[in-house]
């Protein structure tokens, strides 16, 4: 997620409009440009919300590390999708825990979901939807996703058309009510906002011409600032070049990693900090967290020298001319659970003279120096142009027309986005399921209407009323009107819903399933089956089995005479 500034505590206008989406029912599509404060707006709807309820997810383990939260894969049990989405999605249904978070979460936020494939999305989507026994898209669990598809890609192997997940028909099906942020937080420079809104639709106009030839700078080995590459081993080879050029003795730190050993080699590719940290007094360095002391000083990407080297802190001058003091703090890998399953340890900084255009997504440079001659992706170059903080500070060692590419369908797609917006009609508000134990007032009316509810549909089913029929008349899904038949025969009611099975294919070969694997979990005889049969029917199926056993025990005799 990008970083706005630290400071800001008011909303924008198009914020406030989005925190309203938030408030509303449905799935959401949170989306703007870069450094319109996605992640401060992400961040005021969360505080306060808890964490199992609402987890983070993000679709790359870097991304995951920054925003605390965990992978989208590992959430949803997907792991690297050996043999396939339909493969990756049976796998992942066997696990208990996984069916458990998820069917604690009541809202799942997805982070930099333009960089996942539509396919991938869909198999995340099929997860939710069985795992939590619902038809529902995503099975009822509310989705936020975060992202800018005019950004960095998905990344799909071995083909030749982007996967975008906004062209799969799980998007639609997702039906994403857009939150779109327009009023750029990270710079107040209008000259430069226009030339970024130009390259991020890959227009190269007379004006985009005069303002990037006007920022070229010929001799920038004397000027200070990150230079953003396209290749790691570009930028780490700089970094090395400037470190060694520095007459001061060299400071190593390792970090220290906890947690365990399978998933450190992961870890250390995702963290972003190195396994080695070299540094020396007078080194240009990044920090790559935000202030976690609540002093705001500085956020992830703030640019500082390095003043004083200690064995437990650092002292860093800020380029904003403040001075702050570091000590090694930890970034945390974590599980599909959100259990910790590795702590990396070190100072929070990395040499910054030099990066990739890749790492340098979510942060927020002071001063920038980019190389835009030979960029391959759409949004590579509005990427790099657009971490730095303004025109200012940003400086050109080369560019080329051909770099500044966009992709026609993700024009297309944020054309309609904004169109869509703006006919906004607000939805009813959203109320999480679990903040109704909370207020008592509420509690004791939906208990009421739960109450009258349930006894009419035992009275409804004893008139043998289609199970179509009863969820239309009370106005929810019929898998709802499942649940209330399940707790109905839990509190001792008894009646005969065979008439509700009848129509049921395989009934008789979902009836042995439950006979050979139990009654208790509904997994074993969802896997039993192939994963082909839906948990709803087989509830239904299973609350007819329970009234039969019922049945037979109230009336041994009948049994014996095979009545």
């Amino acid at each position: 997620m990008d970083k706005t500034s630290p400071n800001q505590a008011v909303l924008t206008s198009c914020q406030a409009k989005g925190l309203d989406v938030f408030e509303r029912q449905g799935n959401v599509f949170l989306t703007g440009a870069a450094g319109t404060g996605k992640s401060f707006l992400l961040q005021r709807y969360l505080a306060g919300k808890p964490t199992a309820s609402f987890p983070i997810v993000a679709s790359t383990g870097a991304a995951a590390v920054l925003v605390g939260g965990r992978t989208f894969h590992s959430f949803f049990g997907l792991g690297i999708l050996e043999g396939g989405p339909d493969a990756a999605v049976l796998r992942a249904l066997r696990s208990r825990k996984l069916i458990s978070r998820l069917n604690r979460a009541c809202c799942v936020i997805i982070d930099e979901v333009s960089m996942l494939p539509g396919t991938t999305l869909k198999a995340a989507e099929t997860v939710a939807r069985r795992a939590r026994g619902s038809s529902e898209p995503w099975g009822g669990l509310r989705i936020i996703a975060v992202g800018d598809f005019a950004q960095l890609p998905p990344v799909t192997p071995d083909k030749k058309d982007k996967d975008w997940a906004f062209l799969h028909p799980v998007w639609q099906e997702s039906d994403f009510q857009p939150a779109l942020l327009s009023t750029v937080m990270r710079t107040q420079d209008i000259e430069f906002l226009t030339i970024l809104n130009f390259v991020r639709e890959g227009i190269v106009n007379d004006q985009v011409h005069e303002f990037l030839n006007r920022r070229i700078t010929t001799s920038t080995e004397r000027e200070e600032g990150t230079r953003l590459y396209p290749h790691r081993a570009q930028a780490e080879a700089y970094n090395l070049r400037r470190l060694e050029a520095i007459a001061r003795p060299l400071r190593s730190f390792q970090t220290q990693y906890t947690g365990k050993e399978q998933f450190i080699e992961a870890a250390k590719k995702v963290v972003p900090i190195p396994e080695t940290l070299l540094l020396k007094e007078g080194a240009l360095i990044m920090m790559r967290k935000n202030d976690i002391t609540g002093g705001l000083h500085y956020v992830n990407g703030s640019l500082g020298y390095i003043q004083d080297i200690m064995d437990d802190s650092l002292g860093i001058t800020l380029f904003s001319g403040e001075e702050i003091e570091v000590g090694r703090e930890k970034f945390s890998y974590l599980d599909g659970d959100g259990n910790e399953v590795i702590a990396a340890w070190n100072f929070p900084v990395t040499l910054a003279w030099a990066t990739t255009i890749h790492k340098a997504q979510g942060a927020s440079l002071d001063r920038m120096i980019v190389d835009l001659h030979q960029l391959w992706e759409p949004g590579q170059a509005y990427v790099a142009l657009s971490r730095v903080r303004s025109g200012s500070g940003l400086m050109i060692e080369r560019w080329s027309p051909a770099s500044i590419l966009a992709e026609p369908l993700v024009t297309q797609f944020y054309n309609t986005l904004a169109d869509q917006a703006q006919k906004y009609v607000p939805r009813p508000l959203y109320v999480p399921p679990r903040a109704m134990q909370e207020v008592p007032s509420v509690k004791r009316k939906v208990g009421l209407v739960r109450q009258q509810r349930a006894q009419t549909i035992a009275r409804l089913i004893k008139e043998k009323v289609s199970l179509e029929n009863i969820a239309e008349q009370w106005g929810i899904k019929q898998e709802r009107v499942i649940l209330y038949i399940e707790k109905l025969l839990a509190s001792g009611a008894k009646f005969d819903i065979q008439y509700l099975t009848s129509n049921i294919p395989d009934r008789q070969k979902i009836s042995d399933a439950f006979e050979e694997c139990g009654h208790d979990f509904l997994k074993p005889v969802f896997e039993a089956l192939g994963g082909r049969v839906p948990y709803e029917t087989l509830r239904l199926v299973r609350c007819a089995r329970y009234t039969e056993i019922l049945e037979k025990a109230d009336n041994p005799q009948a049994e014996k005479n095979g009545g």
